[in-house]
């Protein structure tokens, strides 16, 4: 079947390689692009059904890679022969047909035939040398910068774990902070105290706050560094442990961006193709999502802009289980009811409704039994979890920058929190995970 081929290929291969596609292969050359920007724009028009693109191609990355595919065009990455490096940062794009400059006629010709039967793109994509038995193996970040700082080598990434991908568990929650971050950084904790390797990430792009409830230099690279190496295709699991240092045995924790501002450093196609390589780094991903679900309708006509929301949106859409968290209160159950009804209409597994914050003083006696009656009648919702209002604990914690099992490890909302972890992991309590410092 011919396709109509366009070229960004640097001038050292491209006339070969235009002369082997004309005269080897079936393709038809619909344009030879000098740079990304005309191969965008060639894409957009729909004239091509596959890009042939150069590793050195300037400024290629995630995000225009995205667009092309959202485009429907197929990408082929050429690179010159026998160079290796070159090759390892098409795949670390997540371009999975790649192809020496000088291949033949039958090879190119044999590549094109395989697009509709390829693999999606290489997301896991190991570093150079490296294979699925040396994941455990790779070293993280020195964890220092933490008050209390806990020293010493770090553990191995994923020891002792299943050869299956990890899990991924968005928090999410409507406006009025209901405790997302709470129950995103405690749940992280408690997994990791189960013996769960255990990645916390903090993409809200409203006002994340993991690094100060923990004691981490928000300045210190975290998502945001995350996300630009993987736009830029650098990004690969040693790195990625490098960013995410670990706080605790076990919980290694990916800070949230220090401003608002730098909300569009949290490119979609970069964000996605982080957390699928978190899947490999440890056996839970937790994510503390922000409360919008808003698609920036505005900017939709233009596939390039970025997009406040698309950080919750793409957490949501990756994610394997969902916790949907809402204040024990009259305002905050109406906007859980509220936010349960648009989290529907976006690409998300059925949530788990969590109430926190349960106290009679909010909703009068019997509080957990009311909340019930009240989300059964107005959002079909009986199966609930309940976390008790505790501000002494919590205050406590956050004074010392640690979570409730350092801080409160007795209290009523750790012993919640607990469960809601066993829950979600499958698993049953274990002894307490040794910080750095005691270790």
């Amino acid at each position: 079947m011919s396709r109509s081929v366009v070229t960004a290929v640097s001038d050292r291969w491209e006339s070969a390689l235009v002369t082997t596609l004309e005269r080897g292969t079936d393709a038809q050359i619909a344009r030879r692009c000098p740079d990304l920007a005309d191969l965008l724009a060639v894409a957009g028009s729909g004239l091509a059904q596959v890009a042939l693109v150069s590793a050195d191609l300037r400024s290629l990355d995630r995000t225009a890679l995205d667009h092309l595919r959202e485009c429907s065009v197929t990408v082929v990455g050429i690179y010159p022969p026998g160079d290796e490096m070159a090759e390892l940062h098409l795949r670390q794009l997540g371009i999975s047909t790649v192809i020496q400059a000088d291949a033949s006629g039958e090879v190119l010709q044999e590549a094109l035939d395989g697009l509709d039967t390829q693999p999606g793109p290489q997301a896991g994509w190991l570093p150079q040398g490296l294979g699925p038995a040396d994941e455990g193996r790779l070293d993280g970040a020195d964890s220092s910068q933490r008050h209390g700082a806990r020293t010493g080598a770090p553990d191995q990434v994923v020891a002792d774990a299943p050869d299956s991908l990890g899990v991924i568990v968005a928090v999410w929650g409507p406006a009025g902070a209901p405790g997302r971050t709470t129950v995103a950084l405690n749940l992280a904790s408690e997994l990791a105290r189960l013996g769960q390797p255990t990645v916390l990430v903090d993409a809200d792009t409203y006002g994340g706050c993991i690094a100060q409830s923990l004691s981490l230099l928000d300045e210190a690279p975290g998502l945001a560094a995350a996300t630009r190496s993987a736009d830029q295709g650098s990004l690969d699991l040693a790195a990625l442990a490098r960013l995410a240092p670990e706080v605790c045995a076990g919980l290694r924790v990916l800070t949230g961006i220090p401003k608002a501002e730098r909300w569009p450093e949290l490119r979609a196609a970069a964000l996605e193709h982080v957390l699928t390589l978190t899947r490999r780094l440890a056996r839970f991903t937790v994510i503390d999502c922000g409360f919008s679900l808003e698609d920036d309708e505005e900017l939709s006509y233009d596939t390039l802009a970025p997009r406040r929301n698309a950080a919750t949106l793409t957490s949501l859409a990756v994610a394997d289980q969902v916790l949907a968290v809402g204040a024990g209160d009259p305002i905050g159950l109406q906007r859980l009811v509220r936010g349960l009804q648009e989290l529907g209409t976006v690409a998300s597994p059925s949530p788990t409704v969590v109430v926190n914050r349960v106290r009679a003083s909010a909703v009068g006696p019997r509080p957990e039994r009311r909340i019930r009656d009240a989300l059964t009648r107005f959002a079909g919702i009986d199966e609930l979890r309940f976390i008790p209002d505790d501000p002494a604990s919590l205050d406590g914690a956050l004074l010392v920058g640690q979570s409730l099992a350092e801080a409160a490890p007795v209290s009523e909302v750790r012993k919640s929190l607990m469960a809601l972890a066993n829950e979600v992991s499958g698993l049953t309590a274990s002894p307490d995970c040794r910080s750095r410092k005691g270790a």
